[in-house]
């Protein structure tokens, strides 16, 4: 009798656990970050019974993207892909691929107030009415790391970072000649700093039709006199290195952590490797502006990625998204995946409920790129970009940067280059989108 009661009790635990609904969430996180995407399936699946998250690493940003993809055209879609910002156009051209997380939540009743998130983050995921397509995950923002021992032996402030790109150049002049002859300040992913970035924070369009969000007729617009200024700076500075370029992506970080170039512009991600690699005094700070462009700095603008919802499933997998989303967004939850992993909060609540425990005062550094996007309300110019192709025409950008600060052409030809390549690539992408 005994047996036979052990035996119905396993029964219906495996019966309970079958009637779980697995959701799958393909994603491209490794290492710790990985293990922040394992915790976060556990903790929502110890919450409730009726589904069950389980995450697969797909690869890079790249290749999960085109992975989830190919896996709907295959009728094979997980219900979540996490894709890197730059590819929201694609996804969005991907007709019938995707359920926006607008009408996720609407069709669930689950609770859902686009204006909870951080503006910033929101808008960059978000139709220009506000409507959310994706869920914002994990984002992040360029921010200039320094070197205070460097700054020190080279006379200047440790207390006192440059703030202007003048007084940068001035900087990095000083710590060329004295401390750092071959890299006063540098920076990674090159096009995200000197147009995406920079453009933002300036409050300047990189292209028409509000960036690329309000349509995808739209067309590149960088090649101003301000962006020419700064690249023509660059190169001249390039000649004696007292600028260095680090290449396109962020394989020259370990530059700043070794101690060779004492200002160095990347993602406030990079925090984690500063901490662990870093044998220096070190702190970060906004990014340099011009003094004399108006208003500026505006504010900057999210790297990372969102979590997409795939199409084609039923209303109970869709119920069970929607559920966890909710999960994802709760107060208590961001406040603790911030604080832990260094991923920027998306809501608003979430962000003052970390500033009013007091945390940003042990730990600064993960404040300023919150202070930076949300430094002023976005603007057309400053919610965002949404390009399609963008992987390809980022390294056509880059190119363009590499001539000119080979001296190959002027600041000038490179840039309207940059424009022109540009703008047929977006047109490619044009008679493509949705097919």
């Amino acid at each position: 009798m005994k047996r036979l009661l052990m035996a119905s009790v396993a029964s219906l635990v495996v019966a309970q656990a079958q009637a779980a609904t697995e959701l799958q969430w393909w994603h491209a996180m490794t290492g710790a970050n990985n293990d922040v995407i394992v915790k976060i399936a556990e903790d929502f699946n110890a919450s409730q019974s009726e589904f069950k998250v389980t995450p697969t690493y797909k690869g890079s940003y790249a290749d999960t993207m085109n992975a989830g993809i190919a896996a709907y055209r295959a009728g094979q879609a997980p219900h979540i892909l996490q894709v890197f910002e730059v590819g929201t156009a694609t996804m969005m051209a991907a007709k019938g691929a995707i359920k926006p997380v607008y009408q996720l939540m609407q069709d669930a009743g689950e609770k859902f107030d686009p204006s909870a998130y951080l503006p910033a983050i929101a808008g960059y995921y978000s139709t220009s009415k506000g409507e959310m397509l994706s869920m914002p995950f994990n984002s992040s923002s360029m921010v200039m790391w320094v070197n205070k021992d460097a700054l020190a032996k080279a006379g200047l402030d440790p207390e006192k970072p440059p703030k202007t790109w003048p007084e940068v150049f001035e900087a990095a002049k000083k710590l060329h000649d004295t401390v750092s002859p071959t890299c006063g300040f540098s920076f990674a992913w090159a096009p995200w700093a000197t147009i995406e970035q920079f453009s933002a924070w300036h409050n300047l369009p990189i292209g028409t039709k509000a960036n690329g969000l309000d349509g995808f007729d739209t067309h590149l617009t960088f090649n101003s006199p301000l962006h020419e200024r700064f690249w023509a700076k660059l190169a001249e500075l390039q000649k004696d290195k007292t600028f260095d370029y680090s290449g396109r992506t962020n394989t020259g970080e370990g530059r700043f952590t070794s101690g060779e170039c004492p200002l160095f512009l990347t993602s406030s991600a990079f925090y984690g490797n500063v901490k662990a690699n870093a044998k220096f005094a070190y702190t970060n700070a906004p990014m340099p502006y011009y003094p004399d462009v108006k208003d500026a700095p505006q504010n900057s603008i999210i790297g990372g990625a969102s979590l997409w919802v795939m199409g084609g499933k039923s209303a109970e997998e869709y119920k069970g998204v929607a559920k966890f989303f909710s999960f994802l967004s709760d107060t208590d939850q961001q406040a603790r995946l911030h604080q832990l992993s260094g991923y920027l909060p998306i809501t608003k609540a979430a962000y003052e409920k970390t500033k009013a425990s007091g945390f940003y005062d042990k730990n600064p550094l993960l404040e300023t790129p919150l202070k930076e996007l949300t430094n002023k309300p976005p603007t057309e110019n400053s919610r965002g970009l949404r390009f399609g192709n963008m992987v390809q025409m980022r390294d056509v950008w880059s190119e363009e940067l590499e001539q000119a600060l080979a001296g190959k052409k002027t600041a000038k030809q490179a840039l309207d280059d940059a424009v022109a390549r540009g703008d047929v690539i977006l047109r490619q992408f044009e008679r493509t989108a949705g097919k």
